[in-house]
């Protein structure tokens, strides 16, 4: 996890973990839940801007984390060690079945928050204002891909080519959510819910232990071993 691009298996690591979290195919339903009112067109707005949002959070956070967290006093030992946990803890809501029924709540909350003023057709504004919340935050970029943005990130100052490719697997997982957001609806009939469910448990097992790992290299780095 250190040295992220020193090998093949590093970067479809590191891709892996972000694809995991950040969950395109999973909030298909969500999307559509959403933006189910909406014509075509404001559909496609919302799920643009949804992905450039998620993106400028999470390239954000991959630039300029460590230096947030030196700022604060905080080692990165130990934030790799509490980051992991909290990985850990989105695993166990996908392993679980939790998470969908969170997100679904946030959802809800949103169209509920929308009820009276929003009307097809959308304005602009009210395009940006419900592709940034709950779909860019917390839905896309939250706090388990922050967190994986900031423990996977390669040093900016001392290793720029490597967190310029980082940031490129970054944009590559929120394309492949604006596209499943463009495909929903074929997309959400051809994965059914019990494909989903057993996708999402089966990735929180690999987030488990991608979780697991990055505790032990905070103890580790602690330990000075």
């Amino acid at each position: 996890m250190t040295a992220l691009f020193a090998d093949p298996d590093s970067v479809l690591s590191a891709l892996a973990t972000l694809f995991v979290i950040v969950d395109p195919l999973g909030l298909v339903p969500i999307f559509l839940a959403l933006t189910g009112a909406f014509d075509t067109h404001a559909r496609r707005q919302v799920a643009i801007w949804a992905s450039l949002i998620a993106f400028a959070i999470l390239a954000f956070f991959t630039l300029l984390g460590e230096g947030l967290l030196r700022l604060l006093g905080i080692g990165l030992p130990a934030f790799r060690v509490a980051g992991g946990l909290l990985l850990f803890y989105t695993a166990f809501e996908m392993v679980f079945e939790r998470r969908h029924a969170r997100k679904a709540d946030a959802a809800e909350a949103a169209l509920a928050e929308r009820a009276d003023a929003v009307r097809p057709p959308m304005s602009a504004n009210e395009v940006r204002s419900l592709a940034a919340f709950p779909l860019a935050i917390p839905l896309m970029a939250g706090p388990g891909a922050i967190t994986a943005c900031i423990l996977l990130a390669p040093p900016v100052m001392s290793a720029p080519l490597a967190a310029l490719g980082f940031l490129l697997l970054v944009a590559l997982v929120c394309l492949t959510a604006l596209a499943a957001f463009l495909a929903s609806e074929p997309l959400h009939r051809l994965l059914g819910e019990t494909s989903r469910t057993v996708l999402s448990r089966l990735l929180g097992v690999i987030l488990a232990a991608l979780a697991v790992q990055f505790v032990a290299d905070g103890v580790r780095a602690m330990a000075g071993t």
